[in-house]
């Protein structure tokens, strides 16, 4: 399964190439960097395609949840650029990365527009 309670893995964790932890020298990071680290930005998407599908406002915004529960960790007032694809999901990274909160916040506007 790729979605987890901050965005996607970039793999899912029973591959056998999964790296659930970000972290290391500058080789290892890079190395794990597309093998289970969670991409925060990729919420934006996921959320408003299962909004689409299913129709579903409060589930769809109980997505993002753990998102807005993030704002106060970290970067106070921002969301990570990636997370370990294992809990507890420690953000790295970028600690205030543009495209996650822009990914955030242009699709919690988009479910809850009353229009």
């Amino acid at each position: 399964m790729l979605i987890t309670s901050h965005g996607l893995r970039s793999l899912c964790a029973t591959h056998h190439q999964y790296q659930g932890r970000y972290g290391g020298d500058q080789v290892s990071r890079d190395k794990s960097y597309h093998q289970g680290t969670v991409w925060a930005w990729l919420i934006g998407p996921f959320v408003e395609a299962h909004w689409r599908v299913y129709g579903d406002r409060a589930l769809a915004n109980s997505f993002l949840e753990p998102m807005a529960n993030h704002l106060n960790d970290g970067c106070v007032g921002s969301i990570s650029e990636i997370f370990d694809g294992d809990a507890p999901m420690i953000p790295r990274g970028c600690f205030a990365q543009a495209w996650s909160v822009g990914e955030v916040l242009r699709v919690w506007a988009k479910i809850n527009d009353p229009s």
